[in-house]
């Protein structure tokens, strides 16, 4: 007869130990329900990591539901590692946005840069190799000596890892705003591409499969970073919770993808899974409760740093550049040779068992023995009070306003702040070409990827947006906002827009007002996505954000992926030659200068309500986009966004090193011509002899156009009757932003 299977040894103080890691009253009552006893340390420490906001959205899911996630593209959606779409051709593209912000307030570097390397690690998972990053920031006041440290050491991060992984950084955004003094947004999107039929999947497949860790050695650095600075407001003590950042290894990294890929290359494995947030208790856990079965792990087999580790400490861990493979015991040999061929240690711990318990030993005794459902799928789930709360500027009317007393001095201001800054002393420390296959990188309105075959046509266009002025003013409209810039700045690439993921950074949940804007952006981001076809693939909920009782502004960052059926056909933003006509498509220009960056730079002021889309419109623009892309008659694009058209002008020209005579529009006031930001607008130049063609593409689909001027060979901007800029000053002057803010 077997022997009684022996409870692990009761954790001393459990209660105390249970709020010290964040768990609640209530949650430390349900885990000894579920147990039918006193859990251990070791139990304690994986349900604090897994029932964390990060690990198991408890206060998110209930809203994220209404999000569409299917389309006649998706291959994978929510709940794997990273979505996967279908571009044709046998090939398919993986891509997903996560955050790593406190980490990266606490230490920047490293904050940084293994969000870099999680995010990678998402992609890789996959089956996919990952080919491009992109990095939407928003940091606090720029002339502040916090907020340049920090800068300096997340934009050092990034380039760091990015660099010496071999994956280009290919776009992204720079913001700056107060509400991010305390409290950075350090989002990291990160694509690949893997055969259609070759998804991996995190989960195990059959007992008696062997699980081996492959990778970096385990150690303490980044135990409880999932739960304890992802769960948690920022205030006195911060400097305490560096041990809660994880530190990475690029050149490490890139062995353990090149391993991985070869493992996948030879089809040894029955699941794998990245050991990110909350390390192995999580991997372990979510790949058996997938399947409904269990494991057993020897700790004592894992690989450690440091051999004084507790049994709790070795399984929350967030160690870096590790995974965990399952493997079929008649195929282990030739996976542990393949690691050893590219210098990744490999060690089998533990084994897929029947049933459902997640069972973990140290020195000889069980340490942990619970449901593995219990931990990744029946946590708690909140239905926190949701107050939707109006913003006190919102009902300003700006729009009615009258324009500024010295034109001039606005459009100086605008075109000189941090909005419209040149991004190149961030961009230019990332190697935006490493691996071939960028064609449109930094700078443009999406970043344009060639696929990995020379025979294979294809490419991809992505873009991330966010907007927190306009998500402030209004939660719902600003989150339509956001979706649909990002998706309009795919199609002026010429792609078309097929998926979305989401990064949703929010401040306390447990704040009322911030969970009205939660909901709010869950409306308004459903609405435009279904409308546009974009459905979400996957993403990140960050709450937290904030600094005592200071929230962030509500800040969706949208990342969309659009196809390119011949990569050859991209279009630029760039002017393209002298004489190209411009056009202005889509919407009429209406008023729109609730959030602009019109106010901000002239006023510092957030007030008025962000401009209202028509979703209609949005999406006849981006297929005439397309569509003028396909036909070659689009020789650049650019969309009308933060600042304008005037914006839009002034970085197509300056990029093209051309100028341009533009004829104001009748009957609207000089600065909402040049400055509104109301959406579905875009600048096209065509040829000359194009323009006939252009126009009724234009006409046969319906969407309004408006001829707008002239690019010239001379390096300025006429706006006929109001101002002539000099455009090598004013690109002089943009890009010196920047390093005088910022640099050392």
């Amino acid at each position: 007869m077997a022997p009684e299977p022996v409870a692990p040894e009761p954790a001393p103080d459990p209660l105390a130990t249970a709020r010290e890691l964040g768990l609640t009253d209530d949650e430390y009552d349900r885990i000894v329900a579920t147990l039918g006893r006193v859990p251990s340390s070791a139990e304690l420490g994986t349900y604090s990591v897994m029932w964390s906001e990060h690990c198991s959205y408890k206060s998110s899911r209930v809203h994220l539901r209404d999000l569409p996630t299917e389309g006649p593209h998706v291959l994978v959606g929510p709940g794997e590692n990273a979505g996967v779409v279908d571009v044709g051709g046998g090939q398919a593209v993986t891509f997903k946005i996560e955050s790593h912000n406190h980490p990266s307030f606490v230490e920047p570097f490293q904050g940084a840069a293994t969000g870099v390397g999680g995010i990678i690690r998402d992609i890789l998972t996959m089956g996919a190799r990952p080919i491009a990053l992109l990095d939407p920031l928003r940091f606090g006041d720029p002339a502040d000596p916090t907020t340049r440290r920090i800068v300096d050491g997340v934009v050092r991060g990034v380039g760091h890892y990015g660099n010496s992984i071999g994956v280009p950084t290919v776009g992204g955004e720079l913001a700056f705003d107060p509400s991010y003094q305390g409290n950075p947004l350090v989002n990291v999107l990160c694509v690949g591409v893997l055969p259609a039929d070759r998804i991996q999947r995190a989960a195990a497949e059959r007992p008696g499969d062997v699980a081996v860790l492959l990778g970096q050695r385990t150690g303490r650095d980044g135990i409880g970073g999932a739960s304890v600075l992802a769960s948690a407001t920022f205030g006195e003590g911060t400097d305490a919770k560096r041990p809660n950042v994880q530190v990475g290894d690029p050149f490490a990294g890139k062995l353990l993808i090149e391993c991985c890929l070869a493992l996948y290359d030879a089809d040894l494995l029955s699941g794998i899974q990245d050991m990110g947030a909350a390390g192995i208790a999580c991997s372990t856990a979510e790949m058996a409760s997938k399947a409904g079965l269990g494991m057993r792990v020897d700790l004592d087999l894992v690989p450690l740093r440091e051999p004084s580790m507790a049994a709790w400490e070795i399984l929350c861990s967030e160690s870096q550049e590790r995974m965990l493979a399952l493997v079929s015991p008649d195929r282990l040999g030739a996976v542990l040779a393949i690691a050893a061929r590219w210098g990744v240690q490999a060690t089998a711990i533990g084994a897929v068992t029947e049933g459902d318990r997640l069972v973990f030993t140290h020195r000889g005794a069980v340490v942990h023995d619970v449901p593995a459902r219990s931990l990744a799928d029946e946590g708690p789930v909140y239905h926190r009070p949701v107050e939707e709360r109006p913003h006190p500027a919102a009902a300003e009317p700006v729009d009615d306003e009258p324009g500024p007393a010295d034109l001039r001095a606005a459009i100086d201001a605008v075109l000189g702040g941090t909005d419209l800054a040149d991004p190149g002393w961030v961009t230019g420390q990332y190697d935006s070409v490493v691996g071939h296959g960028t064609v449109l990188g930094p700078g443009g309105d999406a970043a344009v990827l060639r696929l990995d075959a020379s025979d294979f046509p294809r490419g991809v266009a992505v873009a991330t947006d966010g907007n927190g002025r306009w998500c402030a003013l209004d939660p719902e409209e600003g989150a339509k906002l956001v979706v649909a810039e990002a998706a309009r700045n795919v199609a002026c690439t010429g792609a078309r827009p097929i998926a979305a993921t989401n990064n949703l950074n929010f401040g306390s949940p447990e704040r009322p007002p911030v969970m009205g804007q939660f909901a709010a952006t869950i409306r308004g981001m459903a609405a435009a996505c279904r409308a546009l076809g974009t459905p979400i693939t996957g993403g990140n909920v960050s709450f937290y954000n904030a600094t005592g009782d200071a929230d962030i502004h509500p800040t969706p960052v949208v990342g969309v992926l659009g196809v390119l059926d011949e990569v050859v056909t991209r279009v630029g933003h760039a002017f393209a030659a002298p004489g190209d006509v411009l056009f202005q498509v889509g919407a009429p220009t209406r008023p729109g200068l609730g959030g602009s960056a019109y106010l901000w730079a002239t006023q510092r002021r957030i007030a008025g309500r962000p401009p209202r889309i028509d979703l209609d419109e949005e999406r006849a623009l981006q297929a005439l986009l397309v569509a003028a892309a396909d036909a070659e008659w689009a020789r650049s694009a650019h969309d009308v966004a933060a600042g304008g058209l005037l914006g839009c002008l002034v970085e197509s020209a300056v990029a093209g090193g051309l100028g341009a005579r533009v004829i104001p529009e009748a009957g609207l006031a000089p600065h909402q011509w040049l400055f509104s930001e109301s959406p579905s607008r875009a600048v096209v130049s065509t040829s000359s002899a194009n323009v006939l063609q252009f126009a009724n593409l234009c006409d046969a689909r319906r969407v309004p156009y408006r001829r707008l001027g002239v690019v010239v060979d001379d390096p300025t901007l006429e706006l006929q009757g109001l101002a002539t800029l000099d455009l090598t000053d004013l690109a002089a002057r943009r890009a010196a932003t920047l390093p005088a803010l910022l640099a050392p």
